[in-house]
Formats: structure tokens, C-alpha cells, sequence
């Protein structure tokens, strides 16, 4: 084999150019002849010194024959690369629907190996999920060509397999996946700007493709859109972000705020599969996206004939009493946690239990309705056991911290450089109340100040009598034919999205976002919804036939099936390349039989060179 430079004229400009061929001298009847065994491209960059070494490398690898000695590492990984390309090429797919003839070779067991070992377990069911979904053809409709969705698919599947940035998806799509090979394509030549461009398109085209999963999903598993949740997450940025409108600094609930932010809303249905999302600014208060979000969502096609709407679902962030009223002015019914200050639950309210713990034969939680005439609303008082031992637990601690610092204060007063005058005494309890404020409105502090003197003589406290309302919440609903059971168990739909959330962030690398520009940002949040409506499907499917693991453990699973290439040198010299998958393991079986996937993913292939 060798290497020939070839010019070319491009029929436009009429410039010249050159295309680089892998060519080989083959024996035919009518002589010697030269045959092109691989076309190398425009940007094969190799200096012409090495063009033999590489060309002798391939044919090595090809034929299994041993190398004299070794070659560099750049030559040695373009032979590899361009050896799975020609192996590919020339190889014959075997038809497992149909019944195979036997074919018998004469081998050299000694030369028996097993190469380019590719997982494919999770690429599978990722795969299979996606068409089921519809999104490749969705793509294809919304005109992006083969490359194109062949990368936007490696790049949604590299989210859920291998969650990190574009760069590392490109990594893994290079040397990892046999994903390609399950859709027909060759990652090894995808550049990492195909990548980043994979994912401008796909944001390009957001609205299209939420609202095509919102209605494919609702087609195959017959979702009504009777109950709708809301509520918004921020993520923090790697570097200054100072290139990205949306990264600002607020309060984090990762507790990064010393990063810069951005914020995603996400709109769920009741059995959890999203509907909307929307990426705000970091420091956007959660009270002004409500109207946005619903709009739009709710008022364009949700059941128009029988004018039904769904009821919407908030935590208290959001439900504000702006927010309430623009419910009730479009007549959507709401289940809302009050803003209201925490306090005893009224005494005429009778409590029955909504939640029991069935083993122990205990009452978790109780709640009791009462109406409230001014809002003509629902009230539903909860108390929950659980809620009640955290928040004593924290009340508890930050008591006895306070106290702690009162002591230091008044052990000062008798200290050589301890404060000691009165009004910076006063400042210091001051600062103290502040710095404890969940806690020091149910102290009595007194500081007593020197008769003759400026100074403080003693600080003494006491504990108030006050109502004690730990565990208790208060939600308010204009739903009146509900009973405290089905308010509560609506309400408690909000860990649905909770769990959304944490699954993005944990499972799915939400966090943290390694790009500096505005579109990159959105992208990399966009890509992370798109792969949990795939995550949300695979695990709703699964969960109904009694299967209750989590997405990590799933793909850990998986991962242990490969696709090889399993090389043999005959007789007569020819080497016979047969490339397949790995036999699924039981713990493969049980997923792919819940999901009704095949357990052979991929074609079997083979070449004999």
C-alpha cells in the first residue's frame, strides 16, 4: 500500500486542490493494476516522509502481520483509525432474522484477538428511546441533514452516558461509543466544532422540539395534562461569565453565590414528564416568570373544546398574591403554599391523617381544611412529624448558639479589652438578634446599665412562651370539591419536580457550565432537558414493570456490554474480521425485556482482508 497525492479542479473557481488516496497494486488477469482502497480527504495533514510508514502500519493491521518495530504514536493512531474505517467499509452485514449458512474456515487459533472494544449497552436503550420519541425524525424535518443528527443524537446520548461538557462528549464519541455504529455513521470523523454547532441547532430549534416531545409523550402513554408543576433551579458558572447577558450573581441554591448564576424553569405534568422549560437570568426573582411560563403553555391547546384547564401546582417562591390573582382572573384552579407567617393551626380545625407510616402503624402527617372567608380560598393546615423533628433539630442548634454568643458578651463585661460600653453593648446584641434572627424573637434580653458609669453591669435573658409551630405548613387552594387527602397529595406532586432537578444536576451534568457565552449556556441546559425527557421516559417505563433503580445505576449496568472485533488469521494468510456485541448479561436481560428492546444491539459484520 501506499499513499498518492491527487489533484483535483473545483468546477466553480476552477482552483486547484489536492484529495489524498490509501492505494494498493493488485494481480488481475490483465496484469498489475492499482485499486484505491481509501479516500483520506483534503485535510490529511501527514508530511509526505511518513505517508510509507503509515501506509505499511495500516496494512499491518489489516493483514495481522508483526511490526518490525514501532511506530510513532500519531501514525500509529491514524493506521488504527483508518483500518476500523477500511474494515468497516468492506464488510458484509449477516442477517440475523434469516437463517445463515454455515461457513467454515481453517484457522490459526493462536492468532485469535479481540480490538476496538466500544460500549454499547446504554447506547441502546438511549437509541431505541429516541426513536421512540420521534426526535431523529423530528430533525430531519426541521431540516438538519445526516451529519447533522447523527452528531445532535451523539450529543443528547453523550448527556445521559457520560454527563460532562461538549468537549468531553466529543472524547467519548471518538474512542468510547459504539453508538455510530448503532446509527449508521463514523464519530471518528466529527470535529469538535460539529459538536458545538450540534448544539446551536438543536437550541435553534427549542420550541419546536419541546413542543413535539410534549406531544409525542402524551400520545404514547396517554398523559392528561390535568395537573401542572412549577418551579425554577440556578446553576452556577465556571469562570467570570462576563461573555454570557444571563450570568448573575444572586442566591444559590448550590450555595455558589460566589459564582455567577443562571436559572432554568421547568413546567412538569403529573406523572412527571416535562412540558416546558425556559433559562432566565441568574438573580431573576421567581414571582415575575409565572405568567410567561403558563401562558402559552395553557392557554393555546390544552382540551379548547371542552374549555377544561389544568390545576397549577407552586411552591411558595412563586405564589404570590400578584401571581394568585392572574390564576384566578384565567380561572385555573391552584394548590399554592401560603406565604403567610407560620402560626398555630385554629383550634375548630379537625385533623385527620393523610400520610401513615403502614410497618410502624404511625401517623406521619395530618392536616385539617378551614375556609377562609376573605380570600374565599381552602386552607389545608399540615403537620408533619418529620418536618417537626428537622426544624426542632435546627431551631435547637441555632438556640444554643445563641445563647452561646450572650454568654461570650456578658463574660466581656469583666474582661481587661472586653466591651463594656453600654451602647456598644447594645450594638453587640443588636448584631446578635440579627445574626439569629430564626430564633431571638422568642428571647427577653435585658442588658443593665452602671449607675455612675457608661458601662453595662450584666446582660440577662430569658426564653418567651410562644406557640410552638414547628412542622406546620399552610397550603390555599380555590379547588373546593377536594378533600384534605387530595389536596395534600397533589401538593406533594411538587417532589416530582424536585426530583427533575436533582436528577439534571446529579445524573444528567447540569452543573457546573463550563461555557462563557449566552447561546453555549442555553445550549448546555437545553441538551440536559432534552436528555431528561429521555432519562423520565426510560425510567416510567421501567418503573411499570416493577423496576425502581435510578438512571446511574441503570447505565452502570449497561456499560459492561461492548461491541468487539474479534480478528482470526486463516490458512491461506486472509484475515477474517467478525465485529459484534457482547452476549447480554441477566441484569441487561431483565432492562432490555422491561423496555422490549432486542439483546443484541448492532448488526453482526464480517470481513475477510
Amino acid at each position: 500500500m501506499f499513499i498518492r497525492k491527487v489533484p483535483h479542479k473545483d468546477k466553480k473557481n476552477r482552483k486547484q486542490y489536492y484529495t489524498y488516496k490509501l492505494v494498493e497494486s493488485v494481480r488481475t488477469q490483465r496484469g498489475p493494476r492499482q485499486r484505491d482502497v481509501l479516500n483520506l480527504g483534503v485535510d490529511f495533514q501527514l508530511p509526505k516522509e511518513q505517508w510509507k510508514d503509515l501506509a505499511n502500519c495500516i496494512e499491518a493491521i489489516i493483514t495481522k502481520q508483526k511490526l518490525l518495530f514501532d511506530y510513532p504514536y500519531e501514525i500509529s493512531r491514524l493506521a488504527k483509525k483508518y483500518a476500523r474505517t477500511i474494515i468497516r467499509q468492506q464488510s458484509i452485514a449477516i442477517d440475523e432474522d434469516k437463517d445463515v449458512i454455515s461457513d467454515y474456515h481453517t484457522i490459526d487459533v493462536n492468532s485469535i484477538d479481540n480490538e476496538d472494544a466500544r460500549t454499547v449497552g446504554a447506547e441502546h436503550v438511549v437509541l431505541e428511546t429516541i426513536k421512540e420519541l420521534d426526535i431523529d425524525r423530528k430533525l430531519k424535518a426541521l431540516g438538519l441533514n445526516r451529519l447533522q443528527i447523527s452528531v445532535a443524537l451523539g450529543v443528547i446520548a453523550g448527556r445521559m452516558i457520560v454527563p460532562g461538557s461538549e468537549r468531553a462528549t466529543h472524547q467519548w464519541m471518538q474512542n468510547t461509543t459504539g453508538l455510530d455504529e448503532l446509527i449508521g455513521a463514523d464519530y471518528c470523523r466529527v470535529s469538535l466544532d460539529s459538536v458545538y454547532r450540534a448544539s446551536d441547532l438543536l437550541l435553534k430549534n427549542k420550541d419546536a422540539l419541546e413542543e413535539h416531545l410534549r406531544g409525542t409523550e402524551g400520545r404514547l402513554f396517554d398523559l392528561k395534562e390535568k395537573i401542572i408543576l412549577y418551579d425554577l433551579t440556578n446553576t452556577f458558572l465556571e469562570g467570570t461569565g462576563k461573555f454570557n447577558r444571563k450570568a448573575k450573581y444572586g442566591k444559590s441554591k448550590e450555595k455558589r453565590s460566589d459564582c455567577r448564576l443562571v436559572t432554568l424553569g421547568l413546567v412538569l405534568d403529573m406523572q412527571g414528564f416535562p412540558k416546558k422549560s425556559r433559562i432566565y437570568e441568574g438573580n431573576i426573582s421567581e414571582a415575575t416568570t409565572l405568567e410567561a411560563m403558563i401562558k402559552g403553555l395553557c392557554d393555546k391547546d390544552i382540551n379548547a373544546a371542552s374549555g377544561f384547564k389544568p390545576t397549577i401546582v407552586l411552591d411558595a417562591g412563586i405564589a404570590t398574591e400578584d401571581n394568585i390573582n392572574w390564576l384566578r382572573s384565567k380561572h385555573y384552579h391552584y394548590i399554592v403554599v401560603s406565604r403567610k407567617k407560620k402560626k398555630a393551626i385554629p383550634s375548630d380545625v379537625s385533623m385527620v391523617a393523610v400520610k401513615v407510616d403502614e410497618k410502624h402503624d404511625t401517623v406521619l402527617v395530618k392536616a385539617g381544611l378551614a375556609k377562609n372567608q376573605k380570600t374565599d380560598e381552602l386552607e389545608l393546615y399540615c403537620h408533619s412529624v418529620d418536618k417537626e423533628k428537622k426544624e426542632e433539630s435546627i431551631k435547637n442548634k441555632f438556640q444554643q448558639r445563641f445563647e452561646d454568643d450572650l454568654l461570650k458578651a456578658r463574660n466581656a463585661l469583666d474582661l481587661k479589652y472586653g466591651t463594656k460600653r453600654y451602647e456598644k453593648v447594645v450594638e453587640k446584641i443588636g448584631r446578635l438578634k440579627e445574626k439569629y434572627k430564626l430564633v431571638s424573637h422568642g428571647y427577653k434580653v435585658t442588658i443593665q446599665k452602671g449607675n455612675k458609669t457608661d458601662k453595662a453591669r450584666d446582660i440577662t435573658w430569658s426564653r418567651k412562651k410562644t406557640d410552638n409551630t414547628c412542622g406546620i405548613y399552610c397550603l390555599r387552594t380555590n379547588h373546593k370539591q377536594l378533600n384534605e387527602q387530595q389536596i395534600w397529595d397533589i401538593y406533594t406532586m411538587l417532589t416530582d419536580i424536585e426530583d427533575a432537578f436533582r436528577c439534571m444536576k446529579s445524573e444528567l451534568g447540569l452543573r457546573p457550565i463550563h461555557h462563557q457565552i449566552t447561546r453555549r449556556c442555553d445550549g448546555h441546559l437545553f441538551i440536559t432537558t432534552i436528555a431528561y425527557h429521555l432519562l423520565h421516559t426510560i425510567r416510567y417505563k421501567l418503573r411499570r414493570q416493577g423496576i425502581h433503580f435510578c438512571w446511574t445505576t441503570i447505565r452502570k449496568q449497561l456499560s459492561t456490554q461492548v461491541r468487539i472485533t474479534t480478528t482470526m488469521k486463516r490458512k491461506d494468510n486472509k484475515v477474517v474480521h467478525i465485529r459484534k456485541s457482547s452476549k447480554a448479561e441477566p441484569s441487561h436481560q431483565a432492562i432490555y425485556d422491561a423496555l422490549n428492546l432486542s439483546y443484541q444491539p448492532g448488526r453482526i459484520v464480517k470481513t475477510v482482508l
